[in-house]
């Protein structure tokens, strides 16, 4: 990525081999000459964030490295960022598709691709908060799982997530969303209830070791409820 601080960084996950990351160096890279991000409505302080790795996407990845792969059974991943998550489930054999709507994120993933020798993945630009050319971009058809983590870090009091999951999942969908105890949790049950999904959650806090850091969190699972 020309003009940016880059690190390569090997990430060791839980029930899977480590993967070799690129991601950006630090949260202060920041580059938008063409306005792409910011028609996205992404500030500068918040454009370096899809580029590093986070807690709750190592919990995520961790996740992934167990779900049993299933014939024809379609995954995908929002707001993926550096898409550690559906890099363990690609790897595995999944049908994976990663989305994000930062501009950056498919050539993040195309590199991190090629660092772990891995085949192509399906990349799609899309975001439940897109305000260019709508939420869906080009995001289409039905899921059979939907996972994302560390999503619910601001107020969406129209929705939008939720409804962005519903109109992707199959009837007989789960949805994991892994959830680093943000505010915003309770409301956005109560829009997951009103697209039909009903909610399990579980605690996934860990205690600080000499080699992994602690963690305080959970892992939201949805389905739909039965008819």
């Amino acid at each position: 990525m020309p003009g940016y601080l880059l690190k390569l960084e090997r990430i060791a996950i839980a029930g899977a081999d480590d993967l070799v990351i690129q991601s950006l160096l630090d949260r202060q890279q920041f580059s938008d000459p063409l306005g792409a991000a910011a028609a996205q409505g992404i500030s500068s302080a918040s454009w370096p964030m899809f580029g590093l790795l986070w807690p709750s996407g190592a919990q995520l990845a961790a996740r992934m490295a167990l779900h049993p792969v299933v014939l024809g059974a379609r995954v995908l991943e929002i707001g993926c960022g550096l898409a550690l998550a559906s890099l363990v489930g690609h790897r595995r054999g999944n049908d994976m598709t990663a989305s994000d709507c930062h501009p950056l994120a498919g050539g993040f993933l195309l590199e991190n691709l090629r660092l772990n020798a891995l085949p192509p993945m399906k990349y799609r630009r899309g975001h439940w908060g897109m305000q260019e050319t709508g939420a869906d971009g080009d995001v289409h058809g039905l899921f059979d799982l939907v996972i994302g983590s560390d999503l619910l870090y601001e107020r969406d009091a129209e929705g939008l997530l939720a409804a962005f999951i519903g109109r992707h999942t199959s009837p007989a969908a789960a949805v994991w969303i892994v959830d680093p105890d943000r505010g915003n949790r309770s409301a956005f049950n109560r829009q997951m209830a009103d697209e039909g999904f009903g909610m399990c959650e579980e605690r996934l806090d860990q205690i600080a070791t000499v080699s992994r850091a602690a963690y305080r969190g959970r892992l939201l699972t949805y389905r739909r409820a039965a008819a």
